[in-house]
């Protein structure tokens, strides 16, 4: 792939990860102070899986588009959505919180839920393989990332205040705008052996 289309890839990503970010943190912000509903971990445990799934649809989908191979699309399709929707998810956000101080605890769904994450990851690759949409779950994708990221760091930080929501968007964003281009984008073309 070349570095001018990534490069466009990223520009036409970057307006809707700003907007995406700042929907799910007005969102938020009306669950947590106009519902008087609390972020719990239980709102990322379903967001998390869901971000999978969609992420195995896309990546799997891209990549059996170019090489009909099924096997490797499932295994391109997992891993890719795994590895990515983990440093997405979970690891960006805790170095975010890391970088904030807001005393946040790790947590790693592979390795406490690993058969709902593979389970999930399995089934949106086949789905993507199937179904072979690669446009329409990306939108989804981008959004459940979002969502994901914000309630990692909500969910697992003891001493969030609201004061932090403006050094959250900045979190979030990078947590999204680099892995799921990665994921959607790229990933897929390289374990292709044409350009």
């Amino acid at each position: 792939m070349k570095q001018d289309k990534i490069i466009h890839e990223l520009k036409k990503h970057i307006p809707f990860t700003i907007f995406a970010t700042l929907i799910a943190i007005g969102i938020t912000l009306l669950i947590i102070y106009w519902i008087k509903k609390e972020i719990s971990q239980e709102f990322f445990h379903v967001l998390h899986p869901l971000h999978i799934l969609a992420s195995a649809i896309v990546t799997a989908g891209i990549f059996y588009k170019y090489k009909k191979s099924f096997i490797q699309a499932i295994f391109i399709g997992i891993f890719g959505s795994i590895i990515i929707g983990s440093i997405s998810d979970i690891i960006f956000p805790y170095l975010g919180g890391l970088l904030f101080n807001l005393n946040i605890e790790f947590h790693l769904p592979i390795i406490e839920k690993t058969i709902l994450i593979l389970l999930t990851a399995l089934i949106g690759s086949i789905l993507g393989i199937s179904f072979r949409i690669t446009r329409f779950p990306h939108f989804i994708h981008v959004f459940l990332s979002v969502f994901a990221s914000l309630f990692y760091l909500l969910a697992f930080s003891q001493t969030f205040e609201i004061i932090y929501f403006i050094g959250a968007f900045f979190v979030v964003f990078v947590s999204v705008i680099i892995p799921c281009c990665l994921s959607d984008i790229l990933f897929p073309f390289l374990f292709l052996r044409k350009k």
